[in-house]
């Protein structure tokens, strides 16, 4: 009977933590692939070049970075937002696009091609950060 109450009282407490818990992070889509090509630290920065492959009608997931990113679209053309759920920029073929770090550039990548997106990124980071951060979708009508 006491296991039971522990067990009962567990139970609201992790139901209690599920109504409080902050919104979801998006994770991205059905498909997406990043492969790590090099990766280098120089003093307190690590050097990561990894190519990511978007498939048709899929998304990055929102995120943000804790260092700059910069990339090259390889193949297709890769839909950008921000978080007021404004584009801020299709790149197509052959272009070149850089993300800003921080909490405060949250964005995603979406492919509203045909085609897979291919991006070839150099992701300049702090020594050991994670490639990006999860986050939440801000409020918009699409992930």
């Amino acid at each position: 009977m006491k296991k039971q109450m522990l067990l009962g009282a567990g139970l609201a407490a992790v139901a209690s933590l599920a109504v409080a818990a902050p919104a979801q992070a998006t994770p991205a889509g059905p498909g997406v692939v990043g492969t790590i090509i090099s990766q280098h630290t120089v003093g307190k920065t690590d050097y990561i070049l990894r190519e990511i492959t978007i498939p048709a009608g899929q998304a990055t997931g929102w995120h943000y970075h804790k260092g700059e990113l910069y990339g090259w679209v390889k193949q297709g053309t890769l839909s950008h937002f921000d978080a007021t759920c404004a584009s801020d920029g299709v790149y197509k073929r052959g272009s070149f696009i850089q993300e800003p770090s921080g909490d405060d550039n949250v964005h995603i990548g979406v492919n509203r091609g045909k085609t897979p997106v291919i991006l070839e990124v150099l992701y300049v980071l702090p020594t050991g950060s994670p490639l990006s951060v999860d986050a939440a979708n801000p409020g918009c009508d699409f992930q």
